[in-house]
């Protein structure tokens, strides 16, 4: 499927910020290696930030409400990670103004590609810009972690090397790529694949520089493949191509191929039943410039 590029919003009206980038993400691997005793898992994962993703549109509210002006099935706005992370910043820096925010999905729910985590993010960094808050980009990540594990990453703005819940970055300079995404049709709620009884937590450590030759994998994947075998099918579908794996939690799955045409090529094949894009990877996230 095609998928458009990401570009920079236009910031040419100081009340407008419209079109603003949320870009997907892989994990590149995800290894549970312990669990807090607040029940938090530990985690080593590498993450990869892709060309392709949600865009959000901000407008400036006098009266401090924050409303989301498009309907997204299934996520009433109370529950929506963008709300709670325009509230928060709200919060956080006693801001009195608001936002009308539209959100235009392109990512699917449930896919392991980070697409709420990536919308908060976007919210976090482009309300900072739009209300002049002035926060920093690591106090905006410290701010992202109480919304969830992986939006920091986000706001981080680089392919890093993760550990500890997701919060503990180190950038990773990786050769541009391109990849394979298969959505097989389901939806993968991450609380269950983590909550599940039979899921591995005692993945050893490895260390970042030896990450690319250690033997990896996606310790979520088998759970989730097991009470989704849908995602097992899309995984064998794809290996025929190039080594595959899930990403996150899932239920999206990719596989890395030599070049835009192979990726094209493989996508277009892709059974009707599932969707397939073919994706180039990101140096930064579109928005990195306007943090410090």
């Amino acid at each position: 499927m095609d998928r458009p590029a990401l570009t920079l919003p236009d910031t040419s009206d100081p009340r407008r910020l419209p079109g603003c980038p949320a870009p997907a993400k892989l994990n590149l691997f995800l290894h549970v290696t312990g669990r807090r005793a607040d029940g938090y898992h530990l985690l080593q994962t590498a993450f990869r930030l892709l060309d392709w993703g949600d865009t959000l549109d901000f407008g400036l509210r006098e009266d401090g409400e924050i409303r989301r002006t498009t309907e997204i099935a299934g996520v009433p706005p109370e529950q929506d990670l963008v709300v709670r992370a325009a509230r928060l910043l709200q919060a956080h820096t006693g801001c009195r103004l608001g936002a009308d925010i539209a959100l235009h999905k392109v990512l699917p729910m449930g896919g392991g590609i980070g697409g709420g985590s990536s919308d908060a993010a976007t919210a976090l960094i482009a309300l900072n810009r739009l209300w002049g808050t002035g926060l920093g980009r690591a106090e905006l990540q410290a701010l992202g972690l109480q919304l969830g594990a992986d939006v920091p990453v986000f706001i981080f703005g680089r392919d890093a090397f993760a550990e500890g819940v997701g919060e503990t970055l180190q950038p990773l300079d990786l050769s541009p790529a391109w990849y394979v995404i298969v959505s097989p049709g389901v939806s993968v709620p991450t609380g269950e694949i983590f909550s599940a009884e039979g899921l591995t937590r005692n993945t050893p450590l490895i260390r970042m520089a030896d990450f690319a030759a250690s033997t990896t994998r996606n310790d979520l994947q088998a759970m989730a493949c097991s009470r989704y075998p849908e995602v097992q099918r899309a995984i064998d579908w794809l290996m025929q191509y190039a080594p595959a794996r899930m990403t996150g939690s899932g239920a999206c799955v990719f596989a890395e191929v030599p070049s835009a045409r192979d990726a094209e090529r493989i996508a277009a094949s892709c059974p009707q039943r599932w969707t397939a894009w073919n994706v180039r990877t990101a140096s930064r996230h579109p928005l990195y410039e306007w943090l410090e």
